[in-house]
Order: C-alpha cells, then structure tokens, then sequence
C-alpha cells in the first residue's frame, strides 16, 4: 500500500511531498515525491495519561472514538476499575483493549485502595505489583498517589516503586502542589512524571528538577493555559494528556484539541508534535510508530497543521478511521461488578447538629483542588440542611461495597436549586456520591445509583433521570454515541437544576479524592486532605 501526502517530519524539523509505503503493518519506506496532495501526514497522538474509565466507555469502545482525532495510543492508568474489581479489573482492561486495533499501553495501579481513608472494593499490594510489572502488558507503575508515603518512606510504597525498577519500567506521579525539598524527594525515588502541576512556577520547578510535565485538560481539570507558555523551552519534557475526559466530551475532540490551541498561541508546530506526538513514545518504550521507516504504520492523515481535522488514522497499517467511517469491531465482553448495598432511607441523611457554623468544602469550576470555607448553619428540627440561598448544599458519599451509614457534609459552588444529582462514579474508590437540596432528593439520587448497581442519576420535583453503568459501576456496556448523549442529557439537567459548573458530574466525581487538598469527602467522613486527617463539620 502506497500513501501519498505532505510528510511532517517532526524530529528532522521538516514537512516535504513524499510517499509513504506499508508492507505488513511496517513503514517499508518513506520517499520525497513530487504530487499533488495536500492532506499532511504525521505521526498520531498519544495521550500521555488518562483514565479510560472515565469517559463511561470500555476500552475497545473509547478505542471508536479517539481514533476520530488522530489519537493512536493512550498511556492509560486503570486505577479506577482496580479500586472496584483490583487485579481481575486490570485483566479485563488488558483483554478488552487487546481486541482492538488501538495501542492501549496499561499500568499497574499504584495506590489501591488510594487511601486508607476510604472503603474501595479490592487492595493491591507489591507482592501484585510484582506479578503485574513481570507481564509485558504492563508498561509502567502507575500514577504514585500516595506521595506522603515516599516522603516518609513507607516500607509497602517503596516496594511498588522498586518492582518497576527492577523491571526497568518507568514510575509515574502525581504530586500536586509538592515543592521544595519534598518534590526533591519525590523525584529522587524514581518517579519521573507529573500531570498534576496547576501553576508556572510548580511546573517549572519540577522540569528543572528532572522531571517531565504532562499538561493536563480534562472535562474537570484543565490546566492547559496555566502551563502552556512552559512548551516552547521545555518541548523536550512536556506531554500533553486528558486524565479524565467524559463521554460527550470525547465524541467532540481529545488531544488534536490541545495541537489546535497551542498553534493558535503561535508556539512551533514541531515544538508542539514533539509533546502530542513523540515523547510519549519515548518516555514509556511504547511499541507506537513514530513515522519512520521500519516503525510501525501509526500515523494520521490531517486536513491542515491549524485545526488538524483527521481524515484518516493508521494502526499497524490498517486503516482505523476513513472520512467518518470508523473501521473498528464490536466486542463482545461479560460485564463485571462489585455493588453490595440496599437502598438507603431519608433519615439517614439527617445531620444531627446545633453548630452554628460548619466548614464547607469549596468546589472550584475546572479544578480538581478544593478549598476549606466557614460558614453559617441552617438548622431544621436539629437537622443540619442545604442553603440554596447561600449555596450551600449537603453533600454524601454512601459505601456501595457493604451497607453503612452515610457520610455526610457540605459544599459551596454547586448552584443546585432544586433536587440532586449523585453518582458512583466517585473518585478514587467509587462509592456513590450525592449532592443535593434537601435529604428526600439526596436520598432519591441515591437510591436509583443503587437499584442501577452503577450510573450517574438526576432528580428534579417531576422526575428521575439514570444512567446505567453496568461494568463496575462505573462503565457503560453501551457504544460512545448512546452514552454520550444519554451522559450531556442529565448534564443538561443538572444544569436546568441552577448549576454553573462547566461538568457537574465529572466535578462531583472529584469531591470523594482525597489525595487532592483541600478538603473532601469520603465514606468515613469529611477529610482534610493537606494534613490527611479527619475532620468535623461543626468549625465552632
């Protein structure tokens, strides 16, 4: 098979007329030719981290989607079905993926359970790690969570980190707002990444120190623009990723997107491909072409270097993606869960208190950082409840492994002005989380999530409204078209409800992280998450 196109040499720094020729999935060859094709040839993107299982999609269904947008491979972390399933949800990952043409390149969760704070589904300790770095499928250690137990060297957490050097597989971080001293540290156990970086000067910082920056914009973080000025003498470093990207979302763009706006900044085109295109490869030894002759035919036909509108998308010389046509298979897959709670009553979302002022979890709109606010009480019969005239709403994290009493809390910055929204997508150890304005509508958010074993739910004076996610509670068993657009109808509602978060849904997911400051909630109670210690609703 013969290509001919514009070829983006991205290492040599040149764009030329050429030919491309694949023989058995491989570049056999690439040759300046003289033609009249002006569609541009270039290696595809790779997300340098996400969260598959954020976008509600299994793997060989997320796989339909991003080949949209010339994304070829992710380096994706299954943190979140580990957490609900442990080693057995990393498996099912791995052979969903493999079905696919797509390069899915899995690591082995590091943190799981995330904390000991919470109630997950399943543990992974370092004699696991051990097996999963020795099985070639996993290509590195996870992200590295539990940052204060490097710094204070935690015998269990020094294990994991030493199995992925004993493997020669690099370790990934996440260690946001560290500096100093400690991201010294940090760096100086071998952990070589960041995507948690949400300041110039910490991602500067931690560049200087060794390690590589990958610039985050997600449907909740989004940190392109606080970092993006950092490319320009830094392109060498920097990877671009989504970490958390939900379905709708996703149907419209991924990592092009990031090309598209840094372009528009007038940053060098090649500058920009080596971070969306390049260094992913190289930093994790992924098995990913990179336009060269004798590499693999990964590569993307894009319609300009501006808007980067993909054509077509290669993978091991099949073509993947024609002109809107998406040439990938269903699969068939049994779907896994772990959800073992019963329906809960309008009492136990009571909050028995007559403190007059209470400490309010503040969400931040595109922040997956919180902080920590004082405010006054509204007391009913005792009960502490929302203000929606302050904005000021109860918030729950219900276990869903084992009945419980809820944990209960408030949170500032969700603008609900009737009824609740709440899902079991929860971050990190995906018990379901509800917001809402009074207990009865709490109460009703809850319990569809739990008669749908999974989903995301919204419930207004009339109606309820769910979204069933039947692999692990936290994926569709459904294509990206019917999940994306069942996804933005109860974003919609829950926006007619008075929200004004840009992504409700994948914000609430974030208000049960406890490893991110300042304040959050998990099934044991509200946590401080800059000193990692519990602590009271009542700040009398």
């Amino acid at each position: 098979m013969k290509i001919q196109g514009q070829i983006v040499d991205i290492q040599n720094k040149r764009i030329y007329k050429g030919e491309i020729t694949i023989k058995a999935g491989k570049i056999a060859s690439i040759e300046e030719k003289d033609h009249d094709v002006n569609h541009y040839i270039l290696p595809g993107f790779v997300d340098a981290h996400i969260h598959i299982e954020s976008s509600m999609l299994v793997p060989s269904e997320f796989a339909k989607l991003a080949v949209r947008h010339g994304t070829v491979s992710t380096v994706s972390d299954p943190h979140e079905i580990a957490n609900v399933l442990g080693v057995k949800g990393v498996e099912f990952m791995i052979e969903n993926g493999k079905q696919t043409p797509f390069k899915f390149n899995f690591g082995a969760p590091s943190c799981v359970p995330a904390t000991n704070f919470e109630s997950a589904g399943a543990v992974i300790d370092s004699d696991d790690i051990k097996t999963l770095m020795a099985n070639p499928d996993i290509k590195y250690l996870a992200e590295m969570m539990n940052y204060p137990g490097v710094l204070f060297n935690d015998e269990e957490v020094l294990k994991k980190i030493a199995w992925a050097k004993h493997y020669n597989k690099p370790v990934d971080g996440h260690a946001p707002g560290l500096r100093g001293d400690d991201i010294s540290k940090y760096i100086a156990a071998g952990i070589s990444t960041d995507h948690e970086c949400f300041t110039y000067d910490e991602a500067l910082e931690k560049l200087q120190k060794g390690m590589k920056v990958i610039i985050r914009e997600g449907s909740a973080a989004k940190n392109f623009e606080a970092l993006i000025d950092l490319l320009p003498e830094h392109f060498e470093n920097i990877m671009f990723c989504s970490d958390d990207k939900h379905p709708d979302d996703l149907l419209l763009n991924h990592i092009n997107k990031l090309c598209v706006r840094a372009i528009a900044k007038e940053i060098d085109l090649f500058k920009v491909l080596q971070a969306a295109c390049i260094n992913p490869v190289k930093h994790y030894n992924l098995d990913v072409g990179l336009l060269q002759e004798n590499d693999a035919a990964d590569f993307i036909v894009v319609e300009d270097l501006k808007q980067f509108k993909t054509l077509q998308t290669y993978i091991n010389g099949a073509l993947v993606y024609d002109f809107g046509k998406v040439n990938i298979k269903d699969v068939a897959f049994k779907n896994l869960n772990n959800f073992n709670c019963d329906k809960k009553e309008i009492s136990e979302f009571r909050y028995e208190s007559s403190a007059k002022k209470i400490r309010v979890i503040e969400c931040l709109d595109g922040e997956l950082v919180t902080n920590q606010v004082i405010t006054n009480s509204l007391i009913d019969n005792g009960n502490l409840i929302s203000n929606t005239e302050t904005d000021v709403l109860k918030i729950t994290v219900v276990n869903r492994y084992n009945n419980a009493k809820p944990a209960v809390a408030f949170i500032k910055n969700f603008g609900l002005k009737k009824g609740a929204i709440a899902s079991s997508v929860g971050h990190d150890s995906h018990n379901i989380i509800a917001v809402g304005v009074s207990d009865d509508a709490i109460c009703k958010a809850v319990n569809a999530i739990i008669e749908a074993k999974g989903g995301i739910s919204a419930v207004n004076n009339s109606e309820t409204k769910t979204v069933a996610l039947p692999v692990a509670g936290i994926m569709s068993d459904k294509n990206g078209e019917t999940i994306g657009e069942q996804y933005a109808t109860l974003d919609a509602m829950a926006k007619q409800m008075g929200s004004k978060l840009n992504a409700p849904y994948m914000s609430l997911s974030f208000m049960a992280l406890l490893v991110i400051p300042a304040l959050k909630l998990s099934d044991k109670g509200l946590f401080n998450g800059s000193d990692f210690n519990f602590v009271t609703v009542e700040a009398n």
